[in-house]
Formats: structure tokens, C-alpha cells, sequence
């Protein structure tokens, strides 16, 4: 029977199959479509997922309406001389850039744990400042460094949390609690920042140098150094050491328990945060590029003093971010991420990115130095005084941000009228 069931399936076997040594070009053929179909596959795959990552982070936002501005910029310096054409573009350019570069670290704070999560923040945060302050360093404009950096400080302590504290007032028709210890550490730390620029201008202003000419540069470096280190203590001591000083309160004053908040989940993976961070901080570091080198121009030919515009101007590229979260937190009365957005950027950039900015002149040969001059460093203790004193009872209500508000026009109206020589000088 087996005979005859092989010669009745001989002639089938024969003519769709082949001998040993010749079937394995057929699975071969067959190993090689499937191969080609999973990797046709995978191209539609990662399609896919690059089409969605774009979705997520230039489509989700009406701000990113203005991306084009930056190209337009760029073409604009090509094709004319029109500085304050290109100062005006590249500024309203990178304003949607500087926000998606916030949303891109948030997303990647999802995947690294609170301990680096805090550094990338402290790291990106302020990383248009940053920016636009190494492209000025690297150029020789000093003064722009330190007026820019000035305004940014200003800004949000004044600007940004004015906003949020009278919003929140107007919405919510209460008195707001926030944790009083975040405050009072940060109130200390931009008095320290103040006391390290105070120094150096004191000291030239009253000639007292014991080496004229170089002791107020030695200060400035070695305080600069103190600075970092005094912030690099900050950020140990937030996340590490005493981490339930941060805990936010409910409207009883007691702290919230971790995890009785609904956690958000991230939007992209790890790996899409990373490379769009390179893409969006590439993108910024072209621009900036572009509006420093027109800030001259578009001072003369806007016939407004450099003062204004990088104390003003400039810092509102930068805090458009901080500025609208720290209003929408407010508003859902979670004052304490507020008070973390505004007065924890005005200690990032005066701990640390003004002391880096002065070592990187100091690594690459540019005279920076903490001499703000006496007018700016006067504004800018009058400043935090005023904030600190308003934060001292852990209340806050739309009458103290209307006062914050009102003290901003007036620092506002004083470096319109105010000519800065030591800019002059530098163009």
C-alpha cells in the first residue's frame, strides 16, 4: 500500500516539488519575501511614527503658526539690509521654538526620574537665554549679555508672576496659598545673586580696586564660581535632601499627598524627545545668531536705546513659555508650580546662567564680568525686594500682582529713557 500510495502521489510531488539539494532556494526565496515584507513594514512603521511625532509637536499648537517667521528672517538678511526687519522676524520666530523646546524636556523629565528630570529643566529651561548669551559672548557684546540676562531676571519676577497672581485673583475671587519655604529659599538665593553683582560695581564705582582694572574681573570670576556652586547645593537640596519642602498645599495650608494628583502621561516617546530637542536647539542657535548680529540696526533704525530693547524686547522671546504656563497654573490654582516657573527661572538665570556666562568669557578670552553698572544692579535689588516682600505671607491675591505689574511698566519706562554708555561704547 505504501507503494501505491507513493506512485499515486508521485506525479504531483514530481511536478511541484524537487529534489533535497534543490529546496532550499525555495525557502530562501520564501525566508527573503517575508524579510522584505517585514522590512516594508518597518518603513511604514517608522513613517508612521515620524508623521505622528510631527503631528504631536509642530501641528498641536496655534503658536507654532509662526515658525515660518524664523525662514523669513533668514531670507530677509540675505535679500536686504533691513535690520530691524530681521531683528523683529527671528524674535516672533523663535517665541514658538523657545515653547516647544519646554515641551520637549517636560516630555523626557516623564522618562528620566524626578533627580535628572530637575536637571534637564534647570539645563533647558533657560536655554534661549543661554543661547542668545553665548552668540552675543562670542561676538564681544558684553553689554547685550548682561542687559538681556538683566531683563530676563526682571521679567519674570515682575512680568510673569504679576500676570499669573492677578489673573488667578480675577478668576478664582479668593486668596491663593503657595508653600512659603519654596519662596523664602528662592528670595535668599536672588539676594545672594544680587550681593555677588553688587560687588563688582561697588567696587568700581567707588575706585577702591586694589589692581585697577583686574580686581573687579578676579571678583567677578571667583564670585561667579561661588554662584555655581551655591546652585549646584540648590538643586541637591531640592531633590535629594529636603524634597517634602516642595511639596505643594491644598486650600487647607497642608501638604498634598504624592500621588493624589492625576499624573499626565507623555505624549512622545524618549527617543523623539531627545532628537527633537537637538532639532529645536539647532533651530534656535541659527536664529539667535541672526538677531544678535541686527540688534545694532534695529537700534538705529527703530531709534530705540539698546537698553530697552534687551532688557524688554528680548527677555519676551525667552519667558513667552514661562509666562503662559505660569498664568494657566494659576488660574487652576496651582500657585505652587507657578511660583516654581516664575521665581525658579529667575534663580536658574542668576545662579547659574549669568556665573557660566562670565566662566565661558573667561574660558574663550571675553572680559565678562558681574559689573552690571549701578543703575541696572539697583533696578534689579529694588526688584527682588519688592518680590520677596510680597511673597512673605504665602498668600497671594490680583491686588499684589496689579502692584507687580505697575512696578514692571516702571522699570519699563526707565531703560527707555535710559542710555546705556557702556553699549554705545561696545558698537
Amino acid at each position: 500500500m505504501d507503494g501505491e500510495e507513493e506512485n499515486l502521489q508521485s506525479p504531483l510531488q514530481r511536478s511541484f516539488s524537487l529534489p533535497g539539494d534543490q529546496e532550499e532556494p525555495l525557502e530562501r526565496a520564501a525566508e527573503s519575501g517575508s524579510s522584505g515584507g517585514s522590512r516594508t513594514s518597518s518603513i511604514v512603521t517608522l513613517f508612521y511614527v515620524v508623521y505622528t511625532s510631527i503631528k504631536t509637536l509642530i501641528f498641536s499648537n496655534k503658536l507654532n503658526l509662526m515658525i515660518p517667521f524664523g525662514p523669513a528672517a533668514i531670507l530677509v538678511q540675505k535679500l536686504t539690509d533691513q535690520s530691524a526687519w530681521v531683528f523683529f522676524l527671528s524674535l516672533v520666530g523663535i517665541a514658538p521654538l523657545a515653547e516647544r523646546l519646554g515641551y520637549a524636556t517636560v516630555q523626557l523629565a516623564f522618562y528620566s526620574g524626578p533627580t535628572v528630570g530637575g536637571l534637564l529643566n534647570a539645563t533647558f529651561g533657560n536655554a534661549t537665554e543661554l543661547i542668545i548669551s553665548i552668540f552675543a559672548l562670542k561676538s564681544g557684546l558684553i553689554r547685550i549679555v548682561q542687559l538681556s540676562l538683566l531683563g530676563s531676571i526682571l521679567s519674570n519676577l515682575l512680568l510673569v508672576l504679576g500676570c499669573a497672581f492677578f489673573c488667578g485673583g480675577l478668576v478664582l475671587q479668593k486668596a491663593q496659598l503657595f508653600n512659603k519655604a519654596t519662596a523664602v529659599v528662592n528670595s535668599g538665593l536672588l539676594l545672594m545673586a544680587v550681593m555677588g553683582l553688587l560687588f563688582p560695581a561697588v567696587l568700581h564705582y567707588t575706585h577702591t580696586e586694589l589692581y585697577f582694572g583686574k580686581s573687579e574681573l578676579a571678583l567677578s570670576r571667583f564670585s561667579s564660581c561661588i554662584m555655581l556652586v551655591a546652585y549646584a547645593a540648590y538643586i541637591f537640596f531640592q531633590l535629594k535632601s529636603q524634597r517634602n519642602l516642595y511639596v505643594p498645599l491644598n486650600e487647607e495650608g497642608s501638604q498634598i499627598e504624592e500621588g493624589s494628583d492625576d499624573d499626565e502621561a507623555p505624549q512622545i516617546s524618549k527617543w523623539e524627545s531627545v532628537i527633537w530637542l537637538l532639532i529645536i536647539t539647532a533651530c534656535v542657535s541659527i536664529l539667535s545668531e541672526y538677531l544678535v548680529d541686527a540688534i545694532e540696526g534695529a537700534s538705529i533704525a527703530l531709534n530705540l536705546p539698546v537698553s530697552f530693547i534687551s532688557v524688554v524686547l528680548l527677555p519676551l522671546v525667552g519667558n513667552a513659555v514661562d509666562h503662559a504656563s505660569a498664568i494657566t497654573f494659576a488660574m487652576k490654582d496651582k500657585l505652587d508650580i507657578t511660583i516654581g516657573v516664575s521665581i525658579g527661572s529667575s534663580t536658574q538665570i542668576a545662579l547659574f546662567v549669568i556665573p557660566f556666562s562670565v566662566v565661558l568669557g573667561w574660558i574663550i578670552g571675553q572680559a565678562m564680568d558681574l559689573n552690571f553698572q549701578l543703575f541696572e544692579t539697583t533696578t534689579l535689588f529694588i526688584s527682588v525686594l519688592v518680590v520677596a516682600l510680597m511673597l512673605q505671607e504665602g498668600t497671594s491675591h490680583y491686588f499684589k500682582g496689579l502692584m507687580l505689574l505697575l512696578c514692571y511698566l516702571l522699570v519699563a519706562a526707565s531703560f527707555f529713557v535710559h542710555a546705556d554708555a557702556s553699549a554705545r561704547g561696545e558698537f
